[in-house]
């Protein structure tokens, strides 16, 4: 999935590279921009980026101010096995800036518990943990440890949103949001409206945020199939007018 990075936000890549876990991972936009320019995408590695949070300015101030939301992992999975050993470091960072709130996503929940700090408790208030469920198969599966995982601050995203999707009853007060997209990309599978409305009708019945990110490239409306340039895709799901806000919580991801 894909986030454009607003002036009171920050991005942070301290690893680059993933392995294909799912089906979600079909077409995923990491792999389509390194094959760009010849790099493999399945080679995880440290970044240069990798200490950024604790990086100070001449005047010794931190380049990333205080208060920003800091899109954490979003060329990796923060999870992921070979990083590991780097992890632990990363951790600590995120502690040392307890001013900023960190977000990742991840298709690598059932790794959580191996991949926790000694101090983690139930969960730093300045850290959201993001899981992805792309279709039921990962619902079935993904939401029952995401729902039992001691975590603070906790979003669904159905990007790309590939099937109806049934949580049997499993919402509640424990998320904060579900974010709903389609897939991008000429490769595109189709995203069917009618799921985005029904995952948005169990958001409301459970006052839980809800927010259509983009239309993906193939938009099924009625019997009518959308084909959508990537710059109006997210212009077009904010036009629908569909999303729902329980509150105004500020760590929520949008735009």
């Amino acid at each position: 999935m894909e986030n454009r990075i607003s002036p009171e936000s920050s991005l942070w890549n301290p690893w680059h590279g993933c392995h294909k876990l799912s089906t979600g991972c079909r077409h995923c936009y990491v792999y389509r921009g390194d094959s760009k320019h010849g790099k493999d995408s399945s080679i995880i590695t440290k970044t240069g980026q990798f200490n950024l949070p604790v990086r100070r300015k001449k005047d010794k101030t931190y380049k990333i101010p205080s208060g920003n939301l800091v899109y954490t992992c979003f060329t990796s999975d923060f999870l992921i096995e070979e990083a590991d050993e780097w992890r632990i470091e990363a951790w600590k960072m995120m502690r040392e800036r307890y001013d900023l709130h960190f977000l990742f996503i991840t298709k690598r929940i059932d790794r959580l518990s191996q991949c926790l700090p000694p101090d983690w408790g139930d969960g730093y208030d300045n850290v959201t943990i993001c899981c992805t469920m792309e279709n039921q198969e990962r619902v079935d599966y993904r939401l029952p440890l995401y729902k039992a995982a001691p975590v603070k601050h906790k979003i669904i995203i159905c990007e790309p949103l590939l099937s109806a999707i049934n949580f049997k009853g499993e919402l509640g007060i424990w998320v904060e949001q579900i974010v709903v997209g389609g897939e991008s990309g000429k490769e595109a599978r189709i995203c069917n409206y009618d799921w985005v409305l029904d995952i948005r009708r169990q958001c409301i019945e459970n006052n839980i945020s809800f927010w259509f990110k983009q239309t993906g490239y193939r938009l099924l409306k009625g019997e009518r199939e959308y084909k959508i340039a990537r710059q109006f895709q997210h212009t077009q799901a904010r036009k629908a007018g569909i999303n729902y806000s329980r509150g105004s919580n500020s760590n929520n991801y949008s735009d």
